[in-house]
């Protein structure tokens, strides 16, 4: 297969083949949302919020690359969800 497409998560986990498209745009929503939740409605300092949205975009970015096989986690291993 030619181009970016979502490598294969461990036999360990019981889960064989590419990680669905649908998946990872799911888990961005999810997580967008549940990050929008919190930064409107729980109050806390200005610098705090911004530590808390680099943390999770930095995550995301580097999930996001690990699962398209573009970097190599070593011994990590992408959660399956059941």
């Amino acid at each position: 297969m030619v181009g970016l497409v979502p490598i294969q998560a461990c036999r360990a986990f019981g889960y064989i083949g590419p990680m669905p498209l649908i998946n990872v745009v799911v888990t961005l929503v999810v997580v967008g949302v549940i990050l929008w939740l919190i930064n409107t409605y729980i109050p806390m300092q200005a610098t705090v919020k911004k530590i808390l949205n680099v943390v999770v975009v930095v995550v995301l970015v580097l999930w996001l690359l690990y699962g398209f096989g573009i970097i190599n986690g070593g011994e990590v291993h992408m959660p399956v969800v059941r």
